[in-house]
């Protein structure tokens, strides 16, 4: 099947390989008000971001203008003042803005559309190397990525902690995978892509149609058993987070949701690797877009105060987030986007929430991807995403080898396979220092995990004559790399003089 680049660049995969198929409870803390019956249907039913004060006396009373706005309050979270409302009226967001209830109400959406799933390279067991050494798992020869960041090495010293906690924000994970049957925590995992309640059954949380969260969690924490490939930290837990429904789509409402999740489970740290739907980029102009990045900042800075660090993809369109000018591909949940210029101001979410680690993407010869998005001061490190212009020798993908639902395992390309190694390689350094906070354990990767990388001269990846990209910053923090590749020997031999 051709590859969908919109549906893969949503979930930041790069365009060059594909993704894959797969085979009303609410949040502590969280409340429903009571619902009067839907309104009388006369346009779309919409869902919709409310933001009040984070108090139960202004939450109750921004619920009560919900409903006489002509919404019915589906979730609400007082903790961080967020209620998500949905509302057939055209006029339910105007209405609610016109009283003093509410701080901000915008649309999580426009339209939404169907997408096709797209179909993975599979590595079957089969095709495993006859050339696999004394302690190596069938098919760990091809994972190029592991050796780039010298887990391999980190794994005779340490494999990691059943006390970490890492959740897979994305698309579900096969918990009956042999790779990863023993990571995941049933007792962790939800999903929250029904509007952004929370249903803990395990069929919600599976993949159902898209591989891709199998995939992350694999290089997180795919076990050391004998079997197929080896994650970064194999030896820590996984919870699954379902926040991607069965159209490809990461609406605002399942982020926070997921954010909140992980908060009151107190995760050790998150993987995202998506941008929120349906605008690449939020603008603060936008009453629409401005609600949507206040609500998942607010839940992003929630998590972290009960100390979980997120860790995020930094998106697959060769963008610079540190020089913003255009927007051609939102909104992407209708058939045609517009093109807008757009600022810096214009975040693209959670990449650019504050505290959150935004991760570049690196090939097989250590070079930034054809496709990886890039910034000074906003990528904090780089890892192994694959790029197709950087082989890692004869017979080999170009690609990160990982698993797939359904007990397989295959090859996919993007900033989305970076960010789990980042995550894994801070899930060993959070497995030697289990009291550190998210900002010890960022300074701990930025400083003593991370192998610096300068900029190059000229950027031309694709040989064409014309350069690519343009590095800006210096040679222990830039544009193109951050601080640099995250080294996972380095991680398991830390040594805790982080602040914090």
């Amino acid at each position: 099947m051709r590859l969908s680049l919109v549906r893969t660049r949503r979930y930041l995969v790069s365009a060059t390989v594909g993704a894959t198929l797969a085979a009303g409870v609410l949040l502590p803390g969280g409340s429903a008000a009571a619902q009067p019956a839907e309104p009388t249907v006369d346009g779309p039913l919409l869902s919709y971001l409310v933001i009040t004060a984070p108090s139960g006396h202004q939450v109750r009373q921004a619920e009560d203008a919900v409903v006489r706005s002509g919404g019915a309050v589906w979730v609400s979270y007082p903790e961080i003042g967020v209620l998500v409302a949905r509302s057939t009226h055209p006029g339910f967001a105007a209405r609610l803005r016109a009283g003093h209830a509410v701080e901000m109400v915008g649309a999580s959406r426009t339209t939404a559309i169907t997408m096709n799933a797209d179909d993975p390279t599979v590595v079957a067991p089969s095709a495993a190397p006859t050339s696999v050494s004394a302690g190596q798992d069938p098919l760990e020869p091809l994972q190029w990525d592991m050796r780039q960041i010298r887990a391999d090495q980190a794994h005779s010293v340490a494999l990691g902690s059943r006390q970490v906690v890492v959740g897979v924000l994305d698309s579900g994970i096969d918990a009956a995978h042999p790779d990863l049957a023993d990571a995941v925590d049933p007792s962790l995992s939800a999903s929250c892509v029904d509007g952004g309640r929370v249903d803990t059954s395990p069929a919600s949380w599976a993949p159902t149609t898209s591989g891709h969260g199998t995939h992350v969690a694999g290089t997180i924490a795919a076990a050391r058993n004998g079997v197929g490939i080896v994650g970064v930290a194999p030896g820590v837990r996984l919870a699954a987070v379902k926040v991607v429904d069965d159209n490809g789509f990461i609406y605002g409402e399942s982020a926070v949701c997921g954010f909140v999740w992980a908060a009151h489970h107190h995760f050790t740290v998150t993987n995202n690797s998506y941008f929120v739907d349906p605008w690449l980029y939020n603008c603060p102009d936008d009453p629409d877009q401005a609600a949507i990045s206040v609500a998942v900042r607010r839940a992003i800075a929630f998590a972290r105060r009960n100390g979980v660090l997120n860790v995020a993809a930094a998106g697959n369109f060769n963008d610079d987030l540190a020089h913003k000018a255009v927007d051609t591909f939102s909104p992407d949940d209708q058939p045609t986007a517009l093109t807008r210029p757009i600022t810096n101001e214009c975040l693209s979410l959670p990449t650019e929430a504050p505290g959150v680690l935004a991760v570049s993407a690196v090939g097989a010869l250590g070079v930034k991807a054809s496709y990886s998005s890039y910034g000074d001061g906003v990528v904090a490190v780089t890892a192994p995403g694959g790029d197709r212009f950087q082989s890692p020798g004869p017979g080999q993908s170009t690609g990160v080898l990982s698993t797939l639902p359904g007990g397989r395992w295959g090859t996919l390309t993007g900033t989305s396979m970076a960010s789990p190694h980042v995550v894994g390689v801070l899930a060993l350094i959070a497995s030697a220092h289990p009291h550190a906070s998210p900002a010890a354990l960022t300074e701990l990767l930025e400083q003593q995990a991370a192998d610096p990388i300068i900029c190059p001269t000229v950027y031309d990846i694709d040989q064409d004559g014309a350069p690519d990209a343009t590095c800006t910053g210096s040679a222990s923090d830039n544009g193109f790399y951050g601080h640099g590749l995250v080294d996972a020997l380095d991680a398991v031999h830390s040594t805790h003089h982080a602040h914090g």
